[in-house]
């Protein structure tokens, strides 16, 4: 996959460098994501997670980094899905899983643990024993930005890995937990855009909102929810504590007719 700029409109399907070619042409998810490691559609992104690579903080240095676009992690079957932000410079940039080796994804892979959708409460790296039941964890995002924070541009250019994917989850996927205003925000165009019907105007986020997506001739009914993202900010202040989350994703849970 070539690099190209993310400036301006966002690219269109025949333009084969970039993910709006390539995502829809996937036939099930370990495809989707062998292309998506190769994406190299945004420069400054690229430029980013190589940089970060190359100057490892301390705790980390002599490990060798992932550094490319990392793909969602979870069964290609997941009756939920948990959608936010992007990958963290030194978590899943370093270690090539989503949520995987920074605070962040300790704090949400904790909960999901306590819930019983994941085999053991910690995520130290790929090779690690961890297994997630019924759940898929993915990203608007799949590259990390700078400041944790990448630009429409970005988000719109990556967009159409995310719709790739909640399309081939579309059989089983019953519920989505959005991370975040950002994940909440980058989410619900995606589903419009995948077929289910969107009400007008679109909730505002906030932790606990529930959105019931009506099922259509294609399909099936589907829960949204909204949370705070498990950043330091938000569990360090104790605006998200792990009750919190718990209790959240125990009920996401609920409503994809898992049974931790």
């Amino acid at each position: 996959m070539e690099e190209h700029g993310a400036a301006g409109a966002p690219p269109g399907p025949d333009d084969t460098g970039f993910p709006a070619y390539w995502a829809g042409r996937c036939g099930g998810l370990a495809e989707m994501d062998a292309e998506l490691v190769r994406c190299r559609a945004c420069p400054r992104l690229v430029g980013w997670r190589e940089e970060t690579a190359a100057r490892p903080r301390a705790a980390f240095r002599g490990q060798e980094y992932w550094a490319r676009p990392v793909p969602g992690f979870g069964p290609a079957d997941a009756a939920l899905a948990v959608v936010g932000l992007a990958p963290a410079a030194h978590g899943g940039n370093r270690t090539g899983r989503m949520f995987t080796g920074d605070a962040s994804g300790d704090f949400l892979f904790a909960a999901l643990h306590t819930v019983g959708l994941a085999s053991q409460p910690t995520a130290t790296g790929r090779g690690d024993g961890l297994e997630l039941y019924g759940v898929r964890v993915t990203a608007p995002v799949h590259c990390a930005p700078p400041q944790n924070r990448p630009t429409p541009a970005e988000r719109r250019t990556c967009r159409p890995w995310l719709a790739a994917e909640l399309e081939l989850l579309s059989p089983s996927l019953r519920a989505v937990v959005a991370l975040g205003a950002f994940g909440w925000q980058a989410l619900l165009p995606v589903l419009g855009e995948t077929g289910w019907p969107l009400p007008r105007p679109r909730p505002a986020f906030g932790h606990g909102v529930r959105l019931t997506l009506p099922a259509t001739g294609q399909r099936r009914e589907l829960h949204v929810l909204g949370s705070y993202h498990p950043s330091q900010r938000n569990t360090f202040t104790g605006r998200l504590t792990s009750d919190m989350l718990v209790e959240l994703l125990a009920r996401a849970a609920g409503l994809a007719g898992l049974t931790p």
